[in-house]
């Protein structure tokens, strides 16, 4: 699963990476290092361009939007349900009322330094925290769906992040991931006119996964009032995760 996750990129970097403009009259969100459920956060879609009577011309760009993490779908009652969703299992996609529909034609992507992940310990009940993250830096994708709720000015953007089962080294840690989408599969989850979801939500690459690095940190992210880049350090003692079983 993926339910804390850190996004310290600035919109003016985010725009150049995946080649996006940005939404209009947004004010850029802070550096996060311990997003968190219900935060705003930023996610790349794809936005059909309308003319000067709002009439679709049958184009499209890349649209950097700042969002609220946790799905309402446009039926829901009340916004309240974007609180439970805030992940979409891969292997329900094309499934489940509350995403299927975003699956055929509201993908987006979750940009991210990279995710938090709680594993088992040998020696202590308390679980030890994990930051998994590119060894060269470079920004991860996630995949992730969005929606629309309500109508005029009070309309409320929303997205949650497809997990699905981890992959290689990842294992030790947590038995789910976020689907991690390596840049040449960025256009294809993004196209509208794609609605093969199966096709588009294969598994991570190994070689991506084998490019992450797991990182142990200390147990001040835990809590959702800390952020800062020193929840992102190393700690210095750690023991080995015990395995783990598929809570999820």
């Amino acid at each position: 699963m993926c339910g804390r996750y850190a996004a310290s990129r600035s919109p003016d970097d985010l725009v150049v990476e995946f080649e996006a403009v940005r939404a209009e009259g947004q004010p850029p969100l802070p550096a996060d290092y311990n997003v968190a459920p219900t935060k705003d956060v930023y996610v790349v879609r794809h936005k059909k361009e309308r003319d000067a009577e709002g009439r679709p011309t049958g184009g499209g760009h890349r649209e950097l939007r700042a969002v609220r993490w946790g799905l309402v779908p446009s039926w829901a009652k009340d916004a309240t349900v974007g609180n439970r969703l805030l992940n979409a299992r891969v292997e329900s996609l094309t499934d489940k009322p509350a995403f299927r529909t975003a699956a055929r034609s509201r993908r987006c992507l979750v940009p991210a330094d990279g995710w938090f992940e709680w594993a088992k310990r040998l020696d202590s009940p308390a679980k030890q925290p994990y930051f998994v993250t590119p060894q060269d830096g470079s920004v991860l994708a996630f995949a992730g769906l969005w929606e629309v709720w309500g109508r005029g000015e009070d309309r409320l953007y929303t997205c949650t992040v497809v997990t699905a089962p981890a992959v290689g080294a990842l294992t030790e840690i947590h038995p789910r991931m976020p689907l991690v989408l390596p840049p040449d599969r960025w256009a294809a989850w993004l196209d509208p006119e794609r609605e093969d979801v199966q096709a588009l939500a294969e598994p991570t690459p190994p070689e991506v996964v084998e490019a992450l690095e797991l990182r142990p940190v200390g147990s001040a992210v835990n809590n959702v009032a800390h952020n800062g880049p020193e929840l992102l350090a190393r700690a210095e003692s750690v023991s080995e995760p015990a395995d783990q079983p598929a809570l999820f």
